[in-house]
């Protein structure tokens, strides 16, 4: 077989067109003693990559889960049951097997968001390669009925309310992935009068903005980092034949999960955030971010003169633009603002990638010196606002007034697990 020449090295690894945000070496590294590499292929250079390059085994994600096909001398029976391939096998004369690992990593993410959907109805949002497994597995799970909405065609985006009866909808499109984490396939959940679930297979940002409608409707809401997990374990068992550790699968997820959330700190002015931020960064080995220091830098002035000089509106608009740049980001430990809490698209934000920490500190403690919201209105009144707010954003609750202290309570609570 002639080798296409700049994989020439190339065993394992991942083709897509865009791959720029993808976890899967990380996840390979930890299945096993194997290199694995990202090739971003366009459209026109997929069928001399499959028929050129002589790599071993290779993942197959958006836009070419059918395109491969036509490339395997082989299908595994559920491959082509459900006519879509995501794991790619170099056999022992030399042809391509296709199999589709995403089954097993979707079954157990729906396993894992323990919906029941046997007899009722599912809608999967997207037509390609991965909603074809969704579908697919859906269905063998027992599901009442499974419709696929589509940009065209009789179901489609403009005619939902015919389906306000679904129990389960899926986000099989890459709209709201990073780094486009503003976006979403659906504008609303309102209309789902019978709703019990999102699950997004999308899993950067952890939390998108549709999983985020679910959450703010009591809704379950799982992203699809289980899923990338044990796809990538079934790549690795068909790759190297040998069974798959579902104990690995799990801890993995976990450790995934837990390395990637940012550390969101809210609470008053003057409650120590900045302080307790960078020793929890130290302590992590994160990087630290302290949101007022960024908008200082991002307004060429100081957060007090630009409060007293343009007003609060105005600093509040630069606060959160400012926030969206840090907030599609991962592994940071971030201080926010006092008053970050006030706007409702900051805390889309915060929970997009984040496990948001409330550091709460007696009032009559708080410094109000260079803070001119703080002086014209008083901490009591401030806090009377905003505690509401902490209170529903805040994942875990600190009271203390030690540094130390607050920072050994955030790190003994239980990590992030989106």
């Amino acid at each position: 077989m002639t080798v296409y020449p700049q994989y020439a090295d190339l065993e394992y690894g991942l083709i897509g067109a865009k791959l720029g945000h993808s976890m899967s070496p990380e996840i390979h590294a930890h299945l096993g003693d194997y290199a694995y590499d990202l090739v971003e292929l366009p459209e026109d250079a997929l069928s001399d990559f499959l028929t050129q390059a002589d790599f071993k085994g290779m993942n197959v994600t958006i836009p070419y889960k059918k395109a491969v096909m036509p490339f395997c001398a082989q299908l595994t029976e559920r491959a082509r049951a459900i006519g879509s391939v995501n794991t790619l096998k170099r056999q022992a004369d030399g042809t391509l097997l296709g199999d589709n690992t995403d089954y097993a990593g979707f079954l157990a993410l729906v396993r894992e968001s323990g919906l029941d959907v046997r007899g009722k109805k599912c809608l999967v949002l997207g037509s390609g390669g991965a909603s074809l497994t969704v579908v697919a597995v859906l269905r063998d799970l027992g599901a009442g009925s499974v419709v696929t909405i589509s940009r065209e065609g009789v179901d489609n985006y403009s005619n939902l309310d015919r389906h306000a009866d679904a129990a389960l909808i899926v986000n099989a499109t890459p709209v709201g992935m990073s780094p486009h984490c503003d976006a979403s396939p659906l504008a609303s959940l309102d209309g789902f009068t019978k709703l019990e679930g999102v699950l997004d297979l999308i899993y950067n940002p952890a939390v998108t903005n549709l999983m985020q409608m679910a959450s703010a409707r009591g809704l379950v809401a799982v992203n699809g980092l289980t899923m990338l997990v044990v796809q990538a374990a079934e790549a690795a068992s068909l790759w190297f034949d040998r069974p798959v550790n579902k104990a690995i699968c799990g801890s993995l997820r976990r450790e995934l999960a837990k390395k990637t959330c940012n550390l969101v700190l809210i609470g008053m002015p003057g409650c120590g955030k900045t302080t307790i931020g960078k020793r929890l960064a130290q302590r992590l080995q994160r990087p630290f971010v302290d949101l007022d220091a960024e908008i200082e830098k991002s307004a060429g002035m100081s957060t007090e003169v630009l409060l007293t000089q343009y007003g609060e509106p105005h600093f509040r608009e630069i606060e959160t633009r400012v926030l969206r740049q840090f907030a599609n980001q991962h592994g940071l430990v971030l201080a926010t603002g006092g008053g970050a809490v006030v706007r409702p698209e900051n805390h889309i934000l915060m929970r997009r990638n984040g496990l948001i920490v409330w550091i709460d500190r007696p009032l009559q403690s708080l410094a109000t010196s260079g803070r001119p919201l703080s002086q014209a209105r008083g901490v009591e009144a401030i806090f009377a606002e905003r505690e509401p707010l902490y209170r529903g954003l805040a994942d875990r609750y600190v009271s203390a007034t030690d540094v130390d202290e607050a920072v050994r309570i955030i790190l003994g609570e239980k990590s992030c697990n989106s």
